[in-house]
């Protein structure tokens, strides 16, 4: 199967009849089909993957799988959203009553953050929670939530128009906090992924 495209990522306009990057909900488990698709039509798509290592009792298997379930993003004119929507599998485009371009930086930054080395895996959406801003290293300047996991650092990043998000791994040293107060425990040791919000499915994600 061949892998999705990247595309480049344009000049920010606010212009929304110019090309942006908006964001498409398939059916259950058709991101890559949908993807491929795309390819051969030569329009401009992103299908952000990660790594995931399955265990089972004789064996480990290493898969590539969909950051966020269920979406990849297009870099497409409002003209072409008919064209969209006729590829096999495609549900809808995301946003009501028209579909939303994603915020201009959102695209580069997961472009950016896939090709560094540091773990990235999907995460459940989260609405409130410790809000830190990276100081220094590769993320400087990227703002979210602080979590912890196995002992380990996270930082929840959201991307708010599919209500999804993406925990990449981070030095506590690295973070400072946003706002007044400092990191709590509590915060760090709030359960993953609550409060849980509807997915636009209607569930809940744990």
């Amino acid at each position: 199967m061949a892998s999705p495209a990247i595309s480049s990522f344009s000049s920010p306009t606010a212009d929304v009849s110019g090309d942006r990057w908006f964001a498409v909900y398939t059916r259950a488990h058709h991101e890559k089909s949908v993807a491929e698709q795309f390819g051969g039509r030569d329009i401009a798509h992103f299908l952000p993957m990660y790594t995931s290592v399955r265990r089972w009792k004789d064996r480990i298997k290493t898969l590539q799988l969909p950051l966020f379930a269920g979406y990849l993003f297009v870099k497409v004119f409002p003209s072409q959203f008919l064209d969209i929507l006729r590829a096999n599998g495609v549900a809808r485009l995301v946003g009501f009553p028209k579909p939303e371009p994603l915020k201009d930086n959102e695209i580069q930054q997961l472009q950016a953050w896939l090709s560094l080395s540091v773990g990235v895996e999907p995460h459940p959406y989260l609405r409130i929670g410790q809000r830190v801003r990276v100081c220094r290293g590769p993320l400087t300047d990227v703002e979210g939530i602080l979590i912890r996991k196995k002992n380990l650092f996270r930082l929840v990043v959201a991307i708010d128009l599919i209500q999804r998000a993406v925990a990449l791994e981070i030095d506590a040293a690295d973070i400072l906090p946003l706002g007044n107060g400092r990191i709590s425990e509590d915060n760090l040791n709030m359960p993953l992924g609550w409060p849980l919000v509807p997915d636009l499915r209607g569930e809940s994600r744990n």
